[in-house]
């Protein structure tokens, strides 16, 4: 159980539990993370309702976690940084640097990680 929950949203989420955004929002909710899972067609996903978009999500988001690599990420940088979460995750394959260099100039904290990792060791 991780220190305080934090509420994350899963940019790129899957209903297929082979697929490493599904085993994130399982593992995040294991944790005792709040999750809200974004794709653009999925209504549920692990029995969470779906935002359709980022702009769906009201509220405060504390991370948000990418699932999607930068052909479908340059196309989601203004409402990634309107967004305004508390960090991005970079996850392996999403790597984005125009991304990155707008994030960095919204002062928004990002990292090059695997959040599997990072939840599996406690670094999360």
């Amino acid at each position: 159980m991780s220190p305080s929950p934090q509420r994350v949203a899963v940019l790129g989420a899957s209903h297929k539990p082979d697929r490493y955004s599904n085993q994130a929002i399982r593992l995040l909710l294991a944790h005792g993370h709040r999750v809200v899972p974004v794709h653009p067609r999925l209504d549920t996903v692990e029995g969470l309702p779906v935002a359709h978009g980022l702009d769906a999500i009201a509220g405060p988001v504390d991370t948000l976690t990418l699932y999607v690599g930068p052909e479908r990420s340059d196309d989601l940088v203004d409402a990634i940084v309107g967004l305004r979460p508390g960090r991005v995750i970079f996850n392996p394959g999403t790597e984005n640097p125009a991304l990155e260099a707008r994030l960095d100039a919204a002062g928004i904290p990002h990292e090059r990680a695997c959040t599997l990792v990072l939840l599996r060791t406690g670094q999360f």
